[in-house]
């Protein structure tokens, strides 16, 4: 639990960059996400990540990772990833419209 108040705690701090996040290249990792998070697929049960809160994105990363959430393939891609890069993939992808 402590480590999900960090995680939401950093995601607010990471939000108030989101204007620069958005002009520049996605972190290592994020551009992955498009092909099943894509934000043109209507009728999709994936659901768009661009634009949507950071720390709704980098809790349910963590989510996946921990096992905490269901996941059919989502527990297995965010293990590989830090909390940095987590956390930043969460921002970046919020900064995204």
């Amino acid at each position: 639990m402590k480590a999900l108040r960090a995680v939401i705690g950093l995601a607010t701090v990471m939000a108030s960059s989101l204007p620069v996040l958005a002009a520049s290249d996605p972190p290592p990792g994020a551009a992955s996400c498009s092909g099943c998070h894509s934000g043109g697929v209507t009728g999709s049960s994936v659901s768009r990540l661009n634009g949507r809160d950071a720390g709704e994105i980098a809790i349910a990363l963590a989510g996946f990772r921990d096992g905490s959430l269901p996941a059919t393939v989502m527990n297995r891609i965010a293990k590989g990833f830090s909390d940095d890069e987590l956390r930043a993939i969460a921002a970046w992808l919020a900064a995204q419209k």
